[in-house]
């Protein structure tokens, strides 16, 4: 299992009125690193060829991140079944390992010019593999 990480910094501008990580935040965070590693991974004729939606979030918040807190962002793909791929997106706290946030989304390749459901060809469930 490939797994793709990057590590960021809590700025104001992530803070909801309780001076903690804005939870709408977690989910761009979840969306852009899950982007990134696609991106990483891939070739642009490929990315021409199809495209991700996503079907279904399940995330668990276990703690709060606050200003000024460094936080890991890990992600790797769980299960690949048809069209559908399970990724999963931990942030922890860079200097604790906690962990803050984990996320199990459910995400469908598409046909890019005809937007059906099409099952991930084996070959790219090995660029995630690796």
């Amino acid at each position: 299992m490939q797994t793709y990480s990057e590590v960021l910094k809590v700025t104001e501008e992530d803070l909801d009125e309780l001076d903690h990580v804005n939870n709408v935040r977690y989910v761009e965070w979840i969306q852009e690193i899950s982007k990134k590693h696609w991106i990483k991974a891939t070739t642009p004729q490929i990315r021409d060829e199809v495209v991700w939606v996503v079907k279904n979030h399940n995330i668990s918040y276990h703690r709060s991140a606050k200003l000024g807190d460094t936080l890991q962002l890990n992600t790797y793909i769980q299960e690949t079944k048809g069209p559908l791929s399970i990724r999963i997106v931990e942030i922890k706290d860079n200097k604790t390992n906690n962990l803050i946030v984990k996320a199990c989304t459910e995400w469908c390749l598409l046909d890019a010019k005809t937007f059906r459901p099409k099952r991930v060809p084996e070959s790219v469930q090995k660029l995630f593999q690796e």
